[in-house]
């Protein structure tokens, strides 16, 4: 009955919420069928390490001349779009039911492109930031990953030590590399040896992801990849 009576709730909510997809405005699902097939797609030849679409399929020039702590970083689409507008919903306007069908698309692009992972971390928002905005978009998707791809969910083992602005906001890679220096630490030492999935709503210059993959290799942990939902190429 169970199964069933989620079901009947489900249907009862749509018919009492309709949902719009937030590319068009088309009712029926969040993206609808002709939007997804405009969703800007990362595909190869890539950069083996962060990800990003690079045709020679070695090295960027980026990952060369950094020492990086992450093992690598992959995302299905470029933050371009309708998967931007969908992500903004999800961040900032508390349409928290977009955390299912984004993670879905996470789950399907592991599927097609393993990643090796024992268990799940969202990339954590300070306290502050957290109780402005009311939830992590990061732990929305890493909750709904979980369920889908049957790992574990360690949700309160990395902590976000001090505030740190926006990335978006800062001009360079640089900057952003020292604005999240040291920022994170790893509370938890149940993680030793373990393989991490590192999970995060958008990359950047990949420098969040790496000072996270940074405090969890610091309490022990073997490998640290990241899967974001969407890359800024």
């Amino acid at each position: 009955m169970l199964p069933q009576l989620a079901k009947i709730k489900g249907i009862a909510l749509d018919l009492l919420f309709p949902r719009w997809c937030v590319g068009c405005g088309k009712e029926g699902d969040f993206i609808c069928s002709a939007c997804r097939l405009s969703l800007p797609r990362i595909t190869p030849p890539l950069c083996p390490h962060c990800g990003k679409p690079q045709p020679s399929g070695i090295l960027c020039p980026s990952c060369v001349s950094r020492q990086a702590k992450i093992d690598g970083i992959r995302s299905p689409f470029q933050f371009d779009g309708v998967i931007r507008q969908a992500i903004h919903q999800l961040k900032y306007q508390n349409l928290r039911a977009l955390a299912q069908p984004l993670a879905k698309f996470m789950q399907e692009y592991l599927a097609a492109n393993p990643i090796p992972a024992e268990l799940l971390v969202p990339v954590p928002l300070h306290w502050r930031r957290l109780r402005e905005r009311g939830h992590n978009q990061s732990s929305l998707l890493a909750r709904e990953l979980s369920k889908l791809i049957n790992r574990p969910l360690v949700a309160d083992c990395l902590v976000r030590k001090r505030p740190t602005p926006p990335q978006a906001r800062t001009a360079t890679v640089d900057e952003r590399r020292r604005n999240v220096a040291d920022a994170f630490t790893c509370r938890s030492h149940s993680l030793q040896d373990k393989k991490v999935l590192l999970i995060d709503d958008v990359a950047t210059s990949g420098a969040t992801l790496d000072a996270c993959a940074s405090a969890l290799k610091t309490a022990g942990v073997s490998s640290v990849w990241g899967l974001v939902l969407a890359t800024e190429v």
